[in-house]
């Protein structure tokens, strides 16, 4: 039986037909190249839409250094932070005309995050993403990487804002005695969570009402509430806690719950990170929101020399604020 002739792809010369260019100019507006006059680069890119062109990445590569891929080095994509930032990562690389490979490492180990980023050298990425860096780890990547690096929530700006919101709500509230359950110490976003934290007590004269420190994790929440709960009433006992993640949080509310503590009653709970289940908690979350998308962009365009690396600021941190919290006592 005749099989069905097979469609020959598109390639750069149909496209150039197309356009009335020559190859070598359809190949500088799929390379970014500037000196290309605006009107032209427009006849390129609709001739590409109309007839379907896609590039093809390895044969590119083939003929230049640049295989227009980023790596990104993740851990613990298990938890809602990083693997939504290695989602909003490969999305803004899309569509910044990028392809992304993933390597996972454990982030706390030096020796393991430096294999990673061999593995990506080695498979010729341009740049690398890191995502949920760790202060120590990432310090010898930028030191040995051999290319760009950059952390997604490099600057932690939004992240210590953050914190800070959920601090001044729950002072607004009412609360005095405000404890923190503080994430893993040589993660940068925990600490930058727990700078934040502080900063929000110091603005109102306030000093911790106790810290817990947990792995991210929901068991290390319902951990810490079997202590937490054994305070109450006592003098000096926290009214609120600002957990550093809403997975802590969650741990945090359901072991409240089971040792007979009425969540927001008798303790308010403020989590980060707005989980999508936040809304659908016991109580459901007050939480804090980042704009991670904008920051996957930032970090995009930085890896890339973009520009307009610093023009597309991530929106503030914003306070969802839900069910979990009430003033002392209520």
């Amino acid at each position: 039986m005749p099989q069905p002739p097979v469609a020959r792809a598109v390639g750069v010369r149909d496209v150039a037909v197309r356009a009335g260019v020559s190859t070598q100019t359809v190949s500088r507006v799929l390379n970014a190249h500037p000196h290309i006059r605006p009107e032209t680069r427009q006849r390129v890119l609709d001739a590409i839409e109309a007839l379907g062109y896609r590039v093809n990445n390895a044969a590119r590569a083939l003929g230049t250094s640049v295989t227009r891929t980023i790596g990104i080095i993740a851990s613990d994509a298990s938890l809602y932070g990083p693997s939504v930032g290695i989602a909003a990562l490969e999305r803004a690389a899309r569509a910044a005309g990028r392809w992304v490979t993933t390597a996972y490492a454990d982030a706390a180990d030096e020796d393991s995050v430096l294999a990673a980023a061999a593995h990506l050298r080695e498979q010729g990425v341009d740049a690398i993403a890191v995502v949920a860096a760790h202060t120590g780890s990432f310090a010898a990547l930028v030191r040995h990487g051999g290319v760009a690096i950059v952390a997604l929530h490099g600057d932690a700006t939004a992240h210590r804002q953050g914190a800070a919101l959920a601090v001044a709500h729950l002072a607004e509230l009412g609360h005095e005695r405000i404890a923190l359950l503080a994430g893993p110490d040589d993660w940068t976003e925990a600490v930058a969570r727990e700078r934040g934290f502080d900063d929000g007590l110091a603005a109102r004269g306030l000093v911790r009402a106790g810290r817990w420190r947990g792995d991210w994790t929901a068991s290390a929440g319902a951990a810490a509430a079997d202590e937490i709960a054994g305070l109450l009433g006592a003098p000096g006992a926290p009214t609120a806690v600002f957990a550093s993640n809403d997975q802590m949080a969650l741990g945090l509310v359901a072991g409240l719950r089971r040792a007979g503590v009425d969540v927001p009653r008798q303790l308010s709970v403020v989590g980060f990170d707005d989980n999508p289940d936040a809304a659908f908690y016991t109580p459901a979350l007050t939480t804090v929101r980042l704009d991670v998308e904008a920051e996957a962009r930032r970090c995009i365009a930085a890896l890339l020399g973009s520009a307009d690396a610093g023009a597309s600021a991530p929106a503030a941190p914003v306070l969802v604020v839900r069910e979990s919290v009430g003033p002392p006592d209520a």
